[in-house]
């Protein structure tokens, strides 16, 4: 009796390790994707297009709340130690750069998507674009401000909220806005295979 406990126990802590290297294996692949992301770019005045929002939204969608955002957060570790990853190099340097507050927003809001997903097993594509779409708010409100503060307030090269908002939002919002369309499909798809 005591030596099958014993055999239950360790099957039992192998299924809990084995989620564990299964978690680290899916940051590590996501944390990688949104580096890619990085260097798929289109260029637009003051704040690159890129692929990372696209990314950092399937990141929470699929892996949920704590492990999209810990993908986002060992990404931006990553770039501030030096790793020339982020759209335009890498370094701690980075952090009075005005777009680092988008960053700073695809980490929350990559956090926030994959709350509001992970709790349903059947997510409907109405769910996945409310979650996309809120997490697309927080990405902007964040780095707007923060383009905002740094600009006027840090680097002293001011900026009026007007050019603010046709830069930082007009001009790049609708490019992510499909990136937002194409993620709810994917994480639709892509949810089944990895649940």
């Amino acid at each position: 009796m005591a030596n099958h406990f014993r055999s239950e126990t360790s099957l039992a802590g192998q299924r809990t390790a084995g989620m564990k290297v299964q978690e680290m294996v899916y940051c590590g692949i996501f944390t990688t994707l949104i580096a890619a992301g990085a260097f798929i770019k289109i260029p637009i005045p003051v704040v690159p297009f890129t692929l990372q929002f696209l990314f950092t939204m399937l990141a929470g969608l699929l892996l949920g709340g704590r492990l999209g955002a810990l993908c986002v957060a060992v990404y931006i570790l990553l770039g501030l130690a030096g790793l020339p990853i982020f759209a335009e190099g890498g370094g701690l340097w980075y952090i009075v750069k005005p777009s680092f507050g988008y960053l700073i927003g695809f980490c929350l809001g990559s956090y926030v998507t994959g709350k509001m997903v992970e709790k349903h097993q059947k997510t409907t594509l109405t769910r996945y674009f409310i979650a996309n779409f809120t997490g697309l708010f927080i990405v902007y409100a964040i780095g707007m401000i923060y383009y905002y503060v740094i600009s006027n307030f840090v680097i002293h090269t001011p900026i009026g909220l007007w050019p603010l908002f046709l830069y930082c939002f007009i001009l790049a919002v609708p490019g992510d806005i499909c990136l937002c369309i194409l993620a709810a499909f994917l994480a639709r798809r892509l949810r089944t295979i990895l649940m």
